[in-house]
């Protein structure tokens, strides 16, 4: 007979997943200006990080722009459980530290038409727990990366619009690990490895039906995955699946819908509505070439939305920013897990531009992230317990204009 192999948890496997920056495993945080408004950017895209906001916003940028910055993010993650052991012992996952890139370019070939190309990550980060937790036959680490490369063109139609329209090129590893359940060896591991790209595409449009109102809208497409990849069992045994393995994601279609509005020539204000079609992500599964077995993890993940909220008032050479947005969970609570113990999230942002010279400004964003207290009970993997998350981030943005 067989010895088993548990694999309840092997959920994550393409191209990244954040477990605490945005619902499901989706990261927002691609230009400092944009994370002190709370991410409330739509309806101005104002800066060379409309490539991923609302590509339309590059219609009405008359320079050319070289920017880039990071965030810098500091996740704490506490579990108590599990449930199963009658137990309510806390485990504080590893300290980590990620800083996603953002890289964007902006030229503008004439007064209408405008050109633009970014690299971020909208999809990163990773987790790791300790060698010898409760949780250990789940999971033990996950270090997950991805680049999407956007090429993207903007055409203001006339001078209150425009449209914009880009293609994503997306690129992305991941390696997860875990202790098997082998009953002759208890600290045996497995580690999967995989590789994946794929295309995309996103679309926006900018109206301003007045000085004083702009509004946004813009889609980004569902990026479809095959993963390759290999499984490594340490010590291999004959009984386990070594060798070449298998996958596939659906990483949602995302939506904006953003008003603007100024109060003054000095404050301006704006609410923006995001939809994540996270409906796409049913299901995880993992075929292993070795013996040509399939393991499937649900997700059963449900479309969700984050409200945003964001204020920017200027005093000469000086911005300052702030902002908040609710992000409302995809997983239900059957489905939450250590790879991804996402709760509802409450962002508490603020921020800081200067203009260092008549061609290069600076911005700064700090983002407080307080997620719910999520308790899991009568969870699929039966893995039952309580997570407690937040996260402090802090993102910087170079601007040069040419």
């Amino acid at each position: 007979m067989r010895t088993p192999i548990r694999f309840p948890a092997v959920a994550l496997l393409l191209l990244s997943a954040s477990t605490l920056i945005a619902g499901g495993f989706q990261l927002n945080e691609h230009g400092a200006r944009a994370v002190g408004l709370g991410g409330a950017f739509a309806a101005r895209a104002s800066d060379p990080s409309a490539i991923y906001f609302n590509p339309a916003g590059l219609g009405f940028q008359t320079v050319n722009q070289i920017s880039l910055g990071a965030t810098v993010i500091l996740p704490r993650v506490a579990f108590f459980g599990p449930y199963q052991l009658n137990t309510n012992t806390k485990t504080a996952m590893d300290n980590q530290t990620f800083t996603p890139p953002h890289v964007y370019g902006t030229y503008h070939f004439s007064e209408d038409l405008h050109f633009g190309i970014g690299v971020y990550t909208p999809f990163g980060l990773g987790t790791q727990w300790p060698q010898e937790w409760s949780g250990k036959f789940i999971t033990t680490k996950a270090d997950l990366q991805s680049f999407f490369i956007s090429p993207t063109v903007a055409y203001r139609l006339r001078d209150g619009l425009s449209i914009g329209v880009g293609f994503n090129y997306a690129v992305g590893t991941v390696r997860l690990e875990q202790t098997v359940s082998d009953p002759f060896d208890p600290h045996g591991t497995l580690a999967l490895k995989f590789d994946a790209n794929s295309f995309g595409f996103n679309v926006g449009v900018l109206y301003k039906p007045s000085s004083e109102i702009s509004v946004g809208a813009s889609y980004r497409s569902e990026v479809a995955f095959s993963a390759t990849g290999t499984a490594d069992f340490t010590p291999n045994r004959p009984v386990y699946p070594e060798g070449d393995a298998k996958s596939s994601l659906t990483l949602p279609a995302t939506g904006y819908l953003g008003v603007a509005y100024s109060l003054s020539d000095n404050l301006v204000v704006e609410a923006d509505y995001q939809y994540v079609g996270w409906s796409s992500y049913q299901e995880l599964a993992v075929e292993f070439a070795g013996d040509g077995s399939k393991v499937i993890s649900p997700k059963n993940y449900r479309d969700t939305f984050v409200l945003r909220v964001g204020a920017e008032y200027t005093m000469d050479d000086w911005q300052l920013r702030g902002g908040y947005f609710f992000d409302r969970t995809p997983v239900e609570t059957p489905y939450v897990d250590p790879l991804l113990p996402d709760a509802n999230r409450n962002g508490l942002n603020v921020g800081l531009g200067y203009r260092l010279t008549s061609s290069l400004s600076i911005d700064a964003a700090y983002m407080l992230l307080l997620m719910d207290e999520r308790k899991a009970e009568k969870t699929v993997i039966d893995f039952d317990g309580t997570y407690q998350t937040r996260a402090d981030l802090f993102c910087v943005s170079l601007t040069y204009t040419f």
